[in-house]
């Protein structure tokens, strides 16, 4: 078995470590709605945020054209609506979402936090006009 304390690999290499802690996140605030955290680390091939809805509030219906979304509860509760109907969301359930499908998110009582991951977006790039 390896030594955790040991040092692993070539010094150069990236060094994995804990980001934040989003238990501790999701019980700040139970009023603040929005990403509570994101993934901004340079080098990156994921994106990935923290997202509080407010008690009895949603999100309306929406689809992700191009990227699979996995999406982590760590807080609260609510429901998913789906083309299939609706499913249940608690702490610990883990949801995939399909590029092109179409989803709503209605927290419950308590409010619900969830973690997404994702492939990192491509940045915008500036392109000249055609012809020019």
């Amino acid at each position: 078995m390896t030594d955790p304390q040991a040092p692993l690999g070539p010094a150069d290499a990236p060094v994995p470590r804990v980001l934040c802690n989003t238990a501790s996140l999701a019980a700040s605030d139970p009023a603040s709605s929005g990403a509570l955290w994101r993934l901004a680390e340079t080098g990156r091939q994921l994106d990935a945020n923290l997202i509080r809805v407010p008690p009895r509030t949603s999100i309306d219906a929406h689809a992700e054209p191009d990227l699979d979304v996995l999406l982590l509860v760590v807080a609260g509760d609510g429901t998913l609506g789906s083309a299939a109907g609706p499913s249940p969301l608690e702490p610990g359930s883990l949801v995939w979402l399909p590029h092109g499908s179409v989803r709503s998110m209605a927290a419950g009582e308590s409010g619900l936090s969830y973690v997404t991951v994702h492939r990192r977006r491509p940045g915008l790039q500036i392109q000249g006009r055609p012809g020019a």
